[in-house]
């Protein structure tokens, strides 16, 4: 009897929200002033909780309407951290303009959201797909194909991400143009947030696809529908608000932990900070995986990439504004304009990638070498020489080296789609037939399709 109570969907439920108790209650109720270590545990134990609970909300959310639309939800609530983090340096940029210290912040602004944006890929992409070939062993995961060769085994995605990846790409190659500018300006917040206003639109109109769960899920969907709503809600609203609030100090712990061991704080503000607020999302994806819903997860991240690619741009100039007083773009100085470009050309290649909705385990390799080739020369300022045609060798250091390393994801990735020009020509047809609201190909159903 007792393990039967034990083993209800329920228990899991109120197990994933206890996990948030300590740090609700000692920090944010009672304001107790706790050690770093001390913050760093709870908050993280506290960001897994409510991680559960978000993945269990998507999950359920799932019956009521198209499950892209429910994973755009979750992709904003688990990298909502990462907008309050790059708000609240914005905002520093627009009290003193002119100033050191705002240009400091902006500067900050634009390397916490790219160091996001390349860990999202760079990493989660990548560390994911092979988690997801490794499980497979285990789960059965239709999803992942044995192919002959070396490192040959794919994870194949489901053709619905057609659509994410038409606007991930538009946004990326309006990009590349971002730094050509005065900064980050009211125009490219036009086009960035309209992309996503436009994709969340499509998402809207999808088709209701109800996909048999398990477990918890399972469970929340079987209540009646005004029930499994306000379920769904209270999962939502209850996970999100743990994350804004947990994860900013872990985040900002772990920063206190890198410069007590000398660690630069730049260093740790652009990777060490993105990388703790990217760590509910990437809870969940595994956990999907881990369930043998790799194309659940995958679009999930998808889904994190294109909102963190368009909203998280987008609106560091409106915070900016906001403090300034009065309009003006987010000023951009020659490294971030680096920064920028080389995280365009990091999701130039990644599409590449992508377009044969599949990634093989070579494929996810390349992805992980190159971030951390890239990482390792940017912050170690190490030289790195390439042949240019027509230039001999050109030596990049430093800071240049983010124009050499998005020289090298721009040949590969164009390289690639030449390669792939036929799927590419493919996946415009279908995001635009899917934007549009036509989910059939010809007389056949994009359900039958994928």
């Amino acid at each position: 009897m007792v393990r039967r109570r034990l083993s209800h969907p329920l228990v899991a439920v109120f197990g994933a929200a206890l996990l948030t108790i300590p740090w609700l209650g000692l920090h944010t109720v009672f304001g107790a002033d706790l050690q770093t270590g001390v913050t760093v545990a709870l908050s993280g134990i506290a960001v897994l909780g409510a991680s559960f609970l978000l993945a269990w909300g998507a999950e359920t959310a799932e019956a009521d309407v198209p499950r892209a639309f429910a994973l755009a939800i979750l992709a904003v609530l688990a990298v909502a951290p990462e907008y309050a983090v790059d708000a609240l340096y914005a905002w520093e940029a627009g009290i003193n303009p002119g100033s050191p210290e705002s240009a400091e912040a902006a500067s900050l602004a634009v390397a916490n959201m790219t160091g996001a944006n390349r860990i999202l890929i760079g990493i989660g992409w990548s560390a994911i797909a092979l988690f997801t070939v490794v499980r497979a062993r285990k789960t059965g995961d239709e999803a992942v194909e044995s192919r002959p060769g070396f490192l040959a085994d794919v994870v194949r995605l489901d053709r619905g991400i057609s659509t994410e990846i038409l606007f991930l790409f538009l946004a990326t190659m309006f990009a590349f143009f971002v730094p050509l500018g005065a900064g980050i300006g009211a125009f490219d917040m036009f086009v960035l947030v309209g992309l996503y206003v436009v994709y969340i639109l499509a998402a809207l109109n999808a088709p209701h696809e109800h996909e048999e769960q398990i477990g918890v899920p399972a469970y929340l969907q079987s209540y009646p529908r005004m029930k499994r709503i306000a379920t769904t809600l209270t999962l939502f609203i209850f996970s999100g608000i743990v994350i804004l609030v947990a994860v900013e100090p872990f985040a900002h712990g772990l920063e206190e932990l890198g410069t007590s061991v000398g660690i630069p704080p730049f260093l740790m503000i652009q990777w060490v900070a993105p990388l703790a607020s990217e760590s509910p999302e990437l809870i969940v994806v595994a956990y999907l995986v881990n369930k043998a819903r790799s194309t659940a997860g995958f679009n999930a991240l998808i889904s994190s990439k294109l909102n963190q690619w368009t909203l998280l741009i987008g609106t560091l100039v409106l915070v900016y504004s906001l403090s300034l007083g009065s309009y003006g773009p987010l000023p951009l100085d020659n490294h971030q304009a680096g920064e920028l470009w080389l995280t365009a050309a990091q999701s130039y290649f990644a599409i590449a990638i992508l377009i044969t909705f599949s990634i093989s385990v070579r494929e996810a390799l390349a992805l992980l070498g190159l971030f951390f080739a890239q990482f390792i020369y940017s912050v170690t300022g190490m030289a790195l020489t390439l042949p240019i045609p027509g230039l001999g060798a050109v030596t990049f250091d430093g800071a240049t080296s983010l124009i050499g390393f998005s020289v090298i994801y721009l040949v590969v990735g164009t390289a690639l789609f030449v390669a792939r020009r036929k799927e590419l020509m493919a996946v415009a047809r279908l995001s635009i037939r899917r934007v549009r609201g036509d989910y059939t190909t010809g007389e056949t159903t994009v359900a039958a399709e994928d």
